[in-house]
């Protein structure tokens, strides 16, 4: 089956739809995604474009490049400023998975056959992990598309060397604009698989003349002109901060120990694979024999050695985060599919690796029952009523994974995988657009930044917020929101009362009034707002309150 235009077209254009399922109607998921959108929303506020902020603090975890990107969405589709549309801050991601959903099939395709590249897509685009990054305004569905440009020039260089053929200036100008976007992206994260891939087939073929077919004794200008403006620019105005925080302190912090509550223990990635690829991690555990005895083609050998490196060393830094393997996932979706669609079914001889993998798809079935049964489950649970889209779409999914397992134990793997694609696509429909949009209880900063709307006394009131400092408070009230302390919070009211209100959980009522007593002034209460903060698993009860005097 060889792939044409119209087929690529439709795969986006069905990904383009999978994808757009909730994305307007979800409010910002704490806690990266409001980090993102408000710093970008800042960028458009104040005109500056160089030094990214969160509030009053500069933001130097990364470049710019995924700002820009966002911002820019905002200024095209966003309208005038609306602190409650999160939509449009969302697109970069969205047009970056339906891109990497299809530059996977393209790569599957060109390697294993139109069949491979097309089932290797839909593995990706319906895998958990790439189901939740796709619908968030975060950088990594816009670093896994330009990090398969990377790897989509390297294997066009790669094939041009198995076929004696030349390797055009394209594909070279290809990799090295790919490469200083990348670096505009995430910094020096995208130099592991753009050069851990050529480095691990050096190891492998012991050749490296492949390489010369990349141009790099020009090519590497092209980065430098990319990133060198802005480089300059971030050091003069950060006075050089900006590389003592990104590079020393959050990329290479991160090698040593566990940063922000994220430290693992190498094993990590593979622990939560079957999570976080579901419902394709069954299926690749079942293609490991057969990706074995085929490590020596070349394809299946280039593949390897785009996993291997990323994977160990994202396993050997000691913070760990699910998506921080993410680039490795097409090249895991088109090994998988090729076991599926070309290769003969092999089980492994030993009984104790049998025994695994059975044990495997028991724990990948019940998972899959989960998935389910959850929407509904959490809607009864926490509001008590069922959603008639939940039910249906639990009422869809649930015989699909039944006939999935099925399938899996007459040894139909093809089908089993598309029954099981047809389950989480149903199970992704419900959970976007019938729970979480009804799960009032977890929107807890929605419901207290409209509080906060319905009373703000100026136009550009201040909002302190001194028991919940969510990310996503921040993007809803504005820029004017503070995280402050309990005795901050009452010198503030009383210095700037008359356009400030605070935001306090009733815990902490009586120490905010005591302290404000202190000062002259007392509370007025204006409204209360009660639910979850599922970043922590705390229950709170708002109530926002005004400085009067006594």
């Amino acid at each position: 089956m060889r792939l044409t235009w119209r087929h690529y077209a439709a795969l986006a254009f069905v990904t383009f739809c999978l994808f757009l399922t909730g994305r307007m109607s979800l409010p910002p998921l704490d806690r990266d995604e409001p980090r993102y959108m408000e710093a970008s929303a800042q960028m458009l506020e104040s005109g500056d474009f160089i030094d990214v902020r969160f509030l009053d603090q500069p933001r130097y975890l990364q470049p710019a490049g995924i700002y820009w990107l966002e911002a820019g969405a905002e200024a095209l589709f966003g309208g005038p400023r609306d602190r409650h549309t999160a939509w449009p801050y969302r697109i970069p991601s969205l047009i970056g998975v339906t891109l990497a959903v299809t530059l996977t099939a393209w790569i599957g395709a060109s390697l294993f056959g139109g069949a491979t590249g097309l089932l290797a897509g839909a593995l990706l685009g319906v895998s958990t992990l790439m189901t939740a990054e796709g619908r968030m305004a975060t950088i990594d569905t816009v670093l896994l598309l330009d990090i398969l440009l990377v790897e989509a020039a390297l294997l066009s260089a790669f094939q041009d060397r198995q076929s004696h053929r030349p390797t055009p200036v394209r594909t070279a100008l290809l990799y090295w604009i790919a490469l200083g976007c990348g670096l505009m992206l995430k910094g020096p994260v995208v130099l592991i698989p753009a050069f851990g891939t050529p480095l691990a087939l050096l190891a492998v073929e012991r050749q490296a003349g492949w390489w010369t077919r990349l141009r790099p004794a020009w090519g590497w200008l092209i980065t430098v002109a990319i990133v060198l403006p802005w480089c300059v620019a971030i050091y003069v105005v950060s006075h050089g901060d900006f590389f003592h925080r990104a590079v020393g302190t959050n990329f290479l912090g991160k090698i040593g120990h566990g940063q922000q509550a994220h430290g693992m223990a190498p094993g990590y990635y593979l622990g939560v694979f079957i999570l976080s690829f579901w419902p394709g991690a069954l299926f690749t555990v079942l293609a490991l024999p057969a990706i074995w005895l085929r490590r020596a083609e070349p394809g299946v050998r280039f593949l390897l050695c785009w996993i291997v490196p990323h994977w160990l060393v994202f396993e050997a830094i000691a913070t760990k985060l699910p998506h921080y393997v993410l680039p490795t996932y097409p090249a895991i979706a088109i090994l998988t599919a090729a076991s599926l669609t070309r290769w003969t079914l092999l089980r492994p001889q030993a009984v104790w690796a049998r025994a695994l993998m059975a044990a495997y798809g028991v724990v990948w079935a019940a998972l899959g029952l989960a998935f389910c049964l959850v929407g509904p489950a959490l809607l009864w649970r926490f509001e008590h009523r069922l959603s008639p889209v939940a039910v249906i779409a639990a009422i869809g999914a649930l015989p699909a994974l039944l006939f999935s397992i099925r399938l899996l134990l007459r040894g139909e793997r093809l089908h089993a995988a598309l029954a099981a694609i047809a389950a989480a696509v149903m199970i992704h429909a419900g959970l976007f657009l019938g729970v979480i949009p009804d799960l009032t209880v977890i929107q807890l900063a929605p419901r207290a930044a409209a509080l906060f709307d319905d009373y703000r006394p100026c136009e550009d009131s201040t909002l302190l917020s001194v028991s919940y400092s969510e990310p996503s408070l921040a993007f809803l009230a504005g820029s004017n929101t503070r995280f402050p302390t309990i005795p901050a919070a009452a010198d503030l009211l009383r210095d700037h009362g008359n356009c400030t209100l605070v935001l306090v959980d009733r815990r902490d009522e009586p120490a905010l009034g005591a302290a404000l007593a202190a000062r002259g002034r007392r509370l007025v209460e204006y409204g209360r707002v009660a639910g979850l903060n599922y970043s922590n698993g705390h229950m709170l009860n708002l109530g926002l309150f005004a400085a009067a005097k006594p």
